[in-house]
């Protein structure tokens, strides 16, 4: 297997696939050189000899300037390279495109929820949520009343170690021997038979808005909550307000209205008109339930891939995310856009340096338009707190190869694959038009993954390359590694492991291919996501204001 890799014709810097050492001849490549230095894998190996304001070049586009001289085969850090990235403008439509071949995907289906409005859901969720901050304690009361007595509650592992050390402690046992116990393994599983089979669960959007902040963040909040409403997950819902907030009843009606209408029960409760906590609260559980027993009806049937709304999202990139995962994900993507399906890729911040291709791969110019608005507006709105796109990457990122944004976002944009970009959404809009589509998210993992629910994504990847437990509440979040010691050491959160490129023994096609055969299967409640399987429930909506 080859030490380092050359992503890019037009690259002056090589990618190190594993560790190496100082005074290694690097015959692998066309321009033979030995390291001038030890050089982790992930990171960047000069091919030339870089002067001060030389350019770095990766992905085939600007990525960075030098700061100081660097010798060829010399190591690309942080303090040598700063971040740069090419300016863009309005260019040409570059739309032609290749289509992948399907093969046995041709004419594939899922088993999916199909719905009134024609929208197909990968699951069958109830939502309880609050229009304000205020009405949390009630959410967590009904939660406590119905999760756990429907059947929806994960066993208590924790609380079961808990009480194991506490028997101990009883018993007379020393600090030592308690150090030293082990636990009695637990199975895994739900605490009882649920009682409505057909429904996946009573989901609860627990925030920290609605009222205070801008009033555009509580009509921000309102188009979110009516995205999730909206959403073909989701069989109906019970909607708590306390009655005086921003984000009022109307806002959100309005919202829906937006969406095509909620086409599914929708129960408004106002806790200064109701009165008393206790009539909130046993109202919201009696219509709950009512509503279950109706959204269990509900039986999934064949549907073809077309249905699929595939977001596309990473968190805790490394160095390998944009050679392994990211690209084994556009592979996806564009082998779901031929089937007719769509794709929506997210974090704007991490699309910088690569504004130009994706401008040019828009359908039409007022489509390229409104991409280029956008991220000039949200660079400017970092700028002017003093921030920049050039402060995204994370003290991970950097420590795995990430070492600029332009590094990361050339990477990250892969996840896009090559299909015609048909829409740019600004936050919080719902996906309107099939193929590849852009969502103006911040960089930030779980207010874009919440971003992409609430725009109808119905199922969602997440690449990663340093391991991040993120999931959502209505959509499951399929967990790709971009390394194989990642997902031997986090197996416990990862559904896919596309180190095998890495390794030399898979190529980005085929890993693609069985990446979107991963999402048909959990589309079609075959196979459960671990961020399901592990109750992961994040959500958090963007505020709006500068998030990286």
């Amino acid at each position: 297997m080859s030490k380092t890799l050359k992503v890019h014709d037009k690259d002056n810097v090589l990618v190190a696939l594993e560790n190496i050492k100082k005074g290694t001849p690097l015959t692998d490549t066309d321009n033979k050189l030995i390291t001038q230095e030890d050089i982790s894998a992930k990171h960047k190996i000069a091919l030339k000899e870089f002067a001060v304001d030389d350019q770095v070049i990766m992905y085939g586009v600007l990525v960075g300037k030098a700061v100081q001289a660097i010798p060829k085969g010399g190591a690309i850090t942080t303090f040598n390279v700063k971040h740069a990235a090419s300016e863009y403008k309005l260019g040409q439509r570059r739309t032609d495109w290749q289509s992948p071949s399907l093969g046995d995907l041709d004419g594939a289906t899922f088993m999916g929820f199909q719905r009134s409005n024609g929208k197909v859901g990968t699951a069958n969720y109830w939502l309880v949520l609050p229009m304000v901050f205020c009405e949390n304690r009630n959410l967590d009361m009904i939660k406590e009343a119905l999760v756990k007595n429907l059947g929806y509650a994960p066993k208590d592992k924790y609380g079961d170690q808990a009480n194991q050390l506490l028997a101990l402690y009883r018993a007379g046992k020393t600090t030592e021997e308690i150090m030293n116990w082990e636990f009695a393994e637990q199975e895994a599983g739900e605490l009882s038979e649920r009682v409505f089979p057909n429904v996946d669960g009573v989901k609860f959007l627990r925030h920290d808005m609605g009222c205070g902040g801008t009033r555009q963040d509580a009509q921000a909040l309102c188009g979110l909550l009516a995205g999730y409403i909206a959403h073909p997950n989701v069989a109906g819902a019970t909607v708590l307000s306390l009655g005086c907030q921003h984000a009022q009843f109307k806002i959100l009606e309005e919202e829906l209205e937006k969406r095509g209408g909620a086409n599914k029960p929708v129960h408004l409760l106002e806790q200064q008109v109701l009165g008393t906590e206790e009539k909130v609260v046993s109202e919201a559980i009696r219509l709950t339930f009512a509503g279950l027993i109706e959204a269990n009806k509900a039986e999934r049937v064949a549907v073809p891939i077309s249905k699929l709304v595939l977001g596309l999202e990473c968190g805790g990139s490394d160095g390998f995310s944009g050679i392994s995962a990211n690209p084994a994900v556009g592979y996806a993507s564009d082998l779901l856009v031929a089937a007719g399906g769509t794709t929506i890729l997210s974090e704007f911040p991490e699309l910088c340096g690569v504004e130009q291709e994706l401008s040019d791969r828009c359908v039409d110019e007022q489509t390229a338009t409104k991409f280029v608005s956008l991220m000039r507006a949200y660079e400017k709105s970092a700028e002017a707190v003093g921030s920049g796109f050039d402060m995204n990457p994370s003290p991970g990122n950097i420590k795995d190869g990430l070492i600029t944004d332009a590094i990361k976002s050339a990477g990250a944009a892969k996840k896009g694959g090559t299909s015609p970009i048909h829409d740019v959404l600004d936050y919080p809009e719902m996906v309107k038009k099939n193929g590849l589509n852009l969502l103006n998210t911040p960089g930030n993992d779980v207010e874009s993954t919440t971003g992409l629910a609430g725009a109808g994504a119905n199922v969602i990847v997440f690449t990663t390359g340093l391991g991040t437990p993120t999931g959502n509440p209505i959509v499951p979040v399929i967990k790709i590694a971009s390394n194989s010691i990642l997902a031997e050491r986090m197996a416990d959160i990862i559904d896919v492991n596309t180190g095998t490129i890495i390794d030399g023994k898979e190529s980005i096609e085929q890993v693609g291919h069985k990446i979107l055969k991963t999402v048909i299967e959990v589309a079609s409640g075959q196979q459960i996501a671990k961020a399901v399987q592990n109750h992961q429930n994040d959500f958090i909506p963007w505020k709006r204001g500068v998030s990286l």
